[in-house]
């Protein structure tokens, strides 16, 4: 079984930061894509950033340079910076990942979810 556990989350007023972390534990050959999509209240999930074992990564049209998404692949860990945030940044953060499992298949696996407000 694996697991995706987020934290960071929390209050903060706009313009200041916040990082959030995502680690992935259970048993893991390896983990292709992460990612940070985010829900608000009344709309669709959306992405925020995703990142490529490799390092690549691609960003929602609303960062803007705001974020800035990172990982650890010996820890199993996605990081997201969030700068300058906004009250419509207000939303529960969820991660996602690719993994690849002990039998080398791959599964889609996403966290619980970590609660972002943003206060004007």
């Amino acid at each position: 079984q694996v697991q995706l556990v987020e934290s960071g989350g929390g209050l903060v007023q706009a313009g200041g930061s916040l990082n959030l972390s995502c680690k992935a534990s259970g048993i893991i050959f390896s983990i292709n894509t992460m990612g940070w999509y985010r829900q608000a209240p009344g709309k669709q999930r959306e992405l925020v950033a995703q990142i490529t074992r490799g390092g690549s990564a691609r960003y929602g049209e609303f960062v803007k340079g705001r974020f800035t998404i990172s990982r650890d692949n010996a820890k199993n860990t996605v990081y997201l910076q969030m700068n300058s945030l906004k009250p419509e940044d207000t939303a529960v953060y969820f991660c996602n990942a690719g993994v690849v499992r002990s039998d080398f298949r791959q599964v889609e696996v996403w966290g619980q979810g970590t609660q972002v407000t943003v206060s004007s």
